[in-house]
């Protein structure tokens, strides 16, 4: 027997998804959520020498605060050096790429 109920969701395109994350993002900081502890953890965990990934983690951070605008002299800053239009570009470039990162095909193969 099937479930004949309207579905639950729909499919978003980049941009609502991206609206959609930037929107939950500003309800989150009006009400009193503060997300500055996990970006600061995230960009330790991105800028950590010690990962055998460093190169290429460095390379991903930079490509965020690009497409946040955020000039190149400043990507080696703390967060909480930023000024708040660059924290709000941040953010939103770093849910850019979540949005982006939805469409990704779910299995992944390696050329041979």
């Amino acid at each position: 027997m099937a479930i004949e109920a309207v579905a639950a969701t729909v499919p978003l395109n980049v941009g609502e998804r991206l609206a959609g994350l930037n929107h939950v993002a500003a309800l989150r900081a009006r009400y009193g959520s503060d997300s500055t502890p996990e970006v600061v953890r995230f960009l330790a965990d991105m800028r950590d020498r010690r990962d055998p990934q460093f190169a290429d983690n460095q390379r991903a951070l930079a490509a965020i605060f690009f497409l946040a605008k955020i000039p190149t002299a400043r990507h080696e800053l703390a967060f909480d050096a930023l000024t708040t239009d660059e924290k709000t570009a941040l953010i939103g470039a770093m849910n850019h790429f979540r949005a982006v990162v939805s469409l990704f095909p779910r299995r992944l193969t390696l050329p041979l």
